[in-house]
């Protein structure tokens, strides 16, 4: 099945996203939690790629194993940064070799210590030019783009990033995974906005369960997502972890039970590496939607 395909039904394509642990016990542990989340019948699992390819033979190593123990299409996260092109073409060549499906086309976040993206010598500037490379030499990989509801925390407007995305289109992306949000209003505000420029792809709502306040604390100001602020005192009326998780999984059961009941193509969940949380969610409402 082709990875557009999976999105073609309201509500019915289902993916994960992985990040490489640093240990081999830390990989055999998340192949734990990736049987956990086979239970959910999903249609692909996705990895990250550290900050120039510093995961990549961990990142390869966790599809691989996904993959042939599981049946189950793989998609590895590709950036522009600190790789040149001839780089990328070797990984691209690498991840083809152990069987990975589908390639996440990111520019990729700055390295650490650095405020803003350099392009190496000899590489690209933007996500665009790696869709493109991606479509042209190595046609049967399906390619996943990022969207940002909540307007990319780099660009200058709501205007510009929307072009932004409209170029990584046409330059032949199969699907829009968005960045996490909190406000559907936001991620439907984007949808019909994509769909004024003529962007119809699917459009599939990336969700982060909140199951620690100060944790989502950290991960929304990295990319200035808005926690709402009502949600933010629920989670802070006790300290203890158990009560922040419980509210963090019946928030993310409401937002996900919203966006289906909406038509949404999909859902992207960004599981941090467990399944507790993601589990509870999807036994609320996916067995009945999909």
């Amino acid at each position: 099945m082709g990875l557009r395909e999976f999105f073609t039904g309201q509500g019915k394509g289902l993916s994960f996203e992985l990040f490489p642990p640093k240990s081999d016990e830390g990989v055999d542990q998340l192949m734990v939690v990736v049987g956990e989340l086979m239970e959910f019948s999903p249609d692909f699992f996705t990895c990250t790629y550290g900050a120039g390819g510093s995961t990549r033979d961990r990142t390869l190593q966790i599809l691989e194993r996904v993959r042939k123990e599981h049946d189950i299409p793989v998609a590895t996260h590709l950036t522009c940064v600190g790789s040149t092109v001839e780089q990328l073409r070797n990984y691209l060549d690498s991840a083809l070799r152990i069987g990975t499906n589908y390639v996440v086309a990111l520019r990729g976040d700055p390295p650490k210590g650095q405020t803003e993206f350099q392009q190496t010598e000899g590489g690209l500037r933007f996500a665009n030019e790696l869709v493109r490379l991606i479509r042209d030499e190595y046609s049967s990989l399906g390619v996943l783009v990022a969207g940002y509801p909540e307007v990319h925390q780099e660009a200058p407007n709501a205007q510009v990033d929307l072009e932004n995305l409209k170029r990584k289109v046409d330059a032949g992306a199969d699907v829009i995974v968005t960045q996490l949000f909190y406000n559907n209003v936001d991620y439907f505000r984007f949808v019909d906005r994509c769909h004024s420029i003529g962007i119809r792809i699917p459009i599939v709502p990336g969700i982060l369960p909140v199951t620690n306040l100060a944790q989502i604390q950290r991960i929304a100001s990295l990319c200035k997502a808005n926690l709402p602020r009502y949600f933010v005192e629920r989670l802070g009326e006790r300290e203890d972890t158990a009560w922040q998780f419980q509210v963090g999984v019946e928030f993310a059961q409401a937002q996900v039970a919203e966006l289906l009941e909406q038509g949404v193509p999909g859902i992207h969940f960004y599981v941090l590496n467990k399944s507790q949380a993601t589990a509870q969610v999807l036994k609320a409402h996916w067995q009945t939607a999909s």
